[in-house]
């Protein structure tokens, strides 16, 4: 179990001198690399993603100053701190916000690597024929190099739960065995007669990979397939995919994993994660009216965050909610009406939504061209913006209707209104990060749960 959360070691901060530096660094490699110009050029119009986001590290000379100071100096000035050394060089990340790790290296050739889903996709898309893909397919780490030149090199790669950038070596009998958990995850029953009985369901499938993959392989594999189940049941999400997907990129650009949970749900929830690898950051509290809390979980080895959403009453919020069991309560805030209506999201609903970055305008409005709207923004600041897409409607599951009426949540009316007409059951989330920003907006998150509650919503107003 994770240690209990120290709120204060969470405050994040903008890091505007770090961010500069960054998309500096982004900026002059791409003059130096025509293909990496290009590549800009096609997310932004084809995708409306920003290549900063896609960025997996970059690798600067131990010759290069800045502003008069070696740039191992100015890393450390920006917050920065020395991390690693191999045989690549010395490894420097940035825990105060979203940066990229920085290799500064003895080689005078730049190195700007992007991450993408799956190296041969990204190759395919752009018909690059002649470059060796390192690294077999269903392994941790895949990687090519598809520019170089004396200047520059320009590389794609891909991760599941492994951190460095030496390839390594798995054994036929060991990827076979990667793509057999994949499958038991990908096939994942949901539905039983009760909910403790998919979670333990969950928690065998998770023990099994983790003895024969390690814990952060594991972790990569379950959320493919979880962003696979959340996919088939919104348009949205299939939409900008595509979108995606055709210039070879996939779900690579996600920022976090929304999960809504009922209470009773909620502790066996978070025990499954912790499995995973995930521990608790920090905790959102909306006060006393909103009558909701969530907890923020992150899986270091992985990059993945998981925001967990769940109805809590006023004396609760000072409380480990994450892992004290909740008991059920008489009346059901927009979390636990969700959950009541369509299920679980570890189980039967899947996710409520998937929040990826991009640059914010572009893409509403190239969504909106395609006839995918979105909501108005629930958080507008030039460090952070969030949108909803507009919300997927799905049809209430008939036997949690009739339950959530009979134990006086809803009335016989709102039943027959979500079992004819629906209500909302996941969305896509736009959102843009500028300035390294890590942290979330928690007045924009109160005022969108309030706005997707639906008991005051019709059909068709978001």
């Amino acid at each position: 179990m994770s240690q209990p959360t120290n709120l204060q070691d969470f405050d994040w901060k903008q890091q505007p001198e770090a961010d500069l530096m960054y998309r500096q660094l982004v900026d002059d490699f791409c003059e130096a690399c025509d293909f990496a110009d290009m590549l800009r050029d096609q997310m932004f119009t084809q995708t409306g993603t920003r290549l900063i986001d896609w960025v997996d590290h970059i690798a600067i000379s131990q010759s290069t100053h800045l502003n008069g100071t070696s740039f191992e100096e100015q890393l450390v000035e920006f917050g920065y701190a020395f991390d690693a050394e191999n045989e690549h060089g010395r490894w420097y990340t940035h825990d105060g916000g979203l940066f990229v790790p920085i290799c500064v290296s003895q080689s005078e050739v730049r190195r700007l690597v992007l991450r993408v889903e799956r190296v041969d996709d990204f190759l395919a898309a752009h018909r690059i024929y002649d470059v060796a893909i390192e690294g077999t397919r269903w392994s941790q780490m895949r990687r090519a190099k598809i520019v170089a030149d004396d200047v520059c090199e320009l590389w794609v790669c891909e991760r599941h739960g492994y951190p460095s950038w030496s390839v390594p070596y798995h054994s036929d009998a060991v990827l076979a065995v990667a793509a057999q958990h994949y499958e038991a995850f990908k096939l994942r029953r949901r539905d039983f007669e009760t909910d403790a009985e998919g979670f333990a369901l969950a928690r065998r499938l998770i023990s099994a990979a983790i003895k024969d993959l390690g814990v952060d392989w594991t972790c990569d594999l379950f959320f493919a397939t979880e962003r696979e189940f959340w996919q088939r049941r919104n348009l949205a999400a299939r939409v900008q995919k595509g979108r995606q997907d055709r210039l070879g990129l996939g779900w690579a650009n996600h920022d976090h994993h929304t999960y809504r949970s009922s209470r009773s749900g909620f502790q066996p929830m978070i025990e499954v994660f912790e499995m995973l690898g995930f521990h608790c950051r920090e905790r959102f509290y909306a006060g006393k009216e909103a009558g909701w809390g969530a907890q923020v979980l992150e899986q270091a080895g992985t990059g993945i965050i998981i925001f967990a959403d769940v109805d809590l009453s006023p004396e609760e919020l000072a409380g480990d909610f994450a892992h004290n069991r909740l008991a059920e309560q008489l009346e059901l805030g927009t979390v636990g009406l969700w959950c009541q209506l369509h299920g679980e999201a570890f189980l039967q609903a899947g996710m409520h939504h998937l929040e990826c970055t991009f640059d914010f305008d572009a893409a509403r409005e190239q969504l909106d061209a395609v006839g995918i709207k979105s909501m108005r923004p629930f958080t507008d600041f030039g460090y952070l913006r969030q949108a909803f897409t507009t919300g997927e409607i799905w049809k209430a599951i008939p036997q949690r209707t009739q339950a959530a009426v009979t134990k006086g949540f809803i009335t016989a009316e709102q039943a027959e209104k979500f079992l004819t007409e629906g209500s909302i059951g996941s969305h896509m989330e736009i959102l843009e990060r500028n300035d390294g920003f890590k942290g979330f907006n928690q007045t924009g998150v109160s005022d969108i749960i309030r706005k997707t509650d639906p008991r005051t919503i019709k059909v068709g107003e978001t």
